[in-house]
């Protein structure tokens, strides 16, 4: 089960440092029969590779101002040549690590903006938040006191109950009507 996106570029890169081997081998050829890499590029890394080499050796066996020969130009050559093709490596592989950290800063930098980006719009949420909550104290303020409530709705039942009461009666006046017997007109005789 893969878990991230696939390593496209970490792929690339293995790609390349496998290329670079084949690379180095061609280099080290061309070296080997072209006079002007024998010569110019070849011959002078390697001499001063054997001199530092052997210069170290005799210095921890304890051999002190010892003069060092420079090595024939076949051996220098092939010395060169390997040296060449080593650094080829090297450079490639070097190349890909700095191509890979310069790519992980870019996910890094990337990855910041956007939690910069989240955290001003929650910021900002807040902010919209303590404005709504402001402008509802003050409409809390601006509102009649609780006490004045209290009187409005006690108002408000006494009428409540003057009404009742009011219609109450004219009911049971309607009731009575209905329920005593109508009057005959008098007619007197006199």
């Amino acid at each position: 089960m893969v878990v991230g996106a696939f390593p496209m570029a970490k792929l690339l890169y293995l790609g390349i440092r496998q290329v670079s081997k084949p690379l180095a081998n061609r280099i080290k050829e061309a070296a080997r029969r072209s006079e002007f890499f024998k010569t110019y590029i070849c011959l002078p890394p390697a001499q001063l590779y054997h001199w530092v080499e052997m210069r170290t050796k005799m210095r921890i066996m304890g051999f002190r101002g010892t003069t060092i020969k420079p090595l024939n130009e076949e051996a220098a050559a092939e010395l060169g040549a390997e040296l060449l093709g080593e650094a080829t490596i090297f450079i490639v592989g070097g190349g890909c690590l700095v191509l890979e950290y310069w790519r992980q800063q870019s996910q890094q930098h990337r990855k910041e903006e956007e939690r910069r980006a989240a955290w001003d719009a929650l910021r900002d949420e807040v902010g919209h938040l303590a404005l709504a909550l402001e402008a509802l104290q003050a409409q809390v303020q601006a509102a009649p006191p609780q006490g004045a409530l209290d009187e409005l709705r006690a108002q408000v039942q006494e009428v409540r109950a003057q009404l009742c009461a009011s219609n109450n009666a004219d009911q049971r006046q309607a009731h009575q009507a209905e329920k005593s017997p109508p009057q005959a007109p008098s007619t007197s005789k006199n």
